[in-house]
């Protein structure tokens, strides 16, 4: 059996025609949806899902295509797209009783987060991302030899059937290799938590690329289309970031600076896997942020 976050509830919840959520629920007070990262599910926020659930209430789903949460096919590319992923989590908080929300993200999550922001400003009141930049300066900043640390965005931009047949052949080395690269605490994930993240990421790797080829293609449109538009962030914005800048050399908070005009950046000291390896600075970012 699955681990789980102790002491909340687990819903199902239909957000889309033939899509349903996998959520943790917890707490009282304001909502605060927390989105997990890759290759992970919403067991990622278990430290910091507990603490805020204090006085918040606290929504912590798989997202579409990830963990226990429904995994639809994707004909036409559209399905895993950042947008339709944010139209999940605005229906998931309003089946829920919440028609605003604060939002967390973390790496692919964050990524649905910062969409979120931008499609519906009226819904969102504060955002927090966590290890990534927009998909569009994603993709600007990687350039040289120095982009092969983010091979796995390269193959999985590839077209439907060899990205699926590479990884499907061998899972666990896949999927483990960045549970393991990106981990400078390898106690922050133990053993269970880990074997966890590897059976849902083996179970789901056609919706994984699925989610990854949009950031190649259409979520880079919808970026664009914001930013020939100046569209921006208009909430409070907190971005908890390794620091990526030094090694890619970009300055990783002006570029969040033109998305964010209200923004606090901070860089951290422990790996990419921050929810877990260092919780409680995780846990007095979002408080602080959810205080402005």
């Amino acid at each position: 059996m699955n681990p789980t976050i102790n002491g909340f509830a687990y819903h199902r919840v239909t957000v889309a025609d033939g899509v349903t959520l996998n959520a943790a629920v917890a707490g009282s007070g304001s909502p605060v949806v927390l989105l997990h990262g890759f290759p992970q599910t919403h067991l990622m926020w278990r430290h910091v899902a507990a603490d805020l659930a204090a006085d918040h209430t606290v929504i912590v789903p798989d997202l579409r295509g990830y963990g226990d949460s429904d995994k639809p096919a994707d004909p036409d590319g559209t399905a895993y797209a950042k947008r339709t992923m944010a139209a999940d989590v605005v229906a998931l908080a309003r089946a829920l009783g919440h028609e605003r929300f604060a939002l967390a993200g973390h790496d692919r999550g964050a990524l649905v987060a910062i969409r979120a922001g931008l499609d519906h400003p009226g819904t969102i009141t504060h955002l927090a991302s966590l290890d990534v930049l927009p998909t569009l300066d994603m993709w600007g900043v990687l350039h040289g030899t120095s982009a092969a640390v983010a091979f796995h965005l390269y193959l999985m931009a590839q077209p439907a059937g060899l990205p699926e047949q590479l990884i499907g052949a061998s899972p666990d080395a896949f999927f483990g290799y960045f549970l393991d690269l990106w981990t400078r605490d390898p106690d922050a994930i133990p053993a269970d938590v880990r074997a966890a993240y590897l059976a849902a990421s083996r179970n789901a790797v056609p919706s994984i690329v699925a989610d990854y080829r949009a950031s190649a293609g259409i979520d880079v449109a919808h970026d664009r289309a914001d930013r020939d538009a100046g569209n921006q962030l208009r909430m409070p914005v907190s971005v908890l970031q390794q620091d990526w800048g030094a090694a890619l050399g970009f300055d990783a908070a002006g570029l969040w600076r033109s998305w964010a005009p209200d923004l606090r950046h901070t860089t951290v000291s422990c790996g990419h896997f921050m929810a877990e390896e260092a919780p409680t600075e995780v846990v007095k970012a979002l408080r602080d942020l959810l205080a402005r």
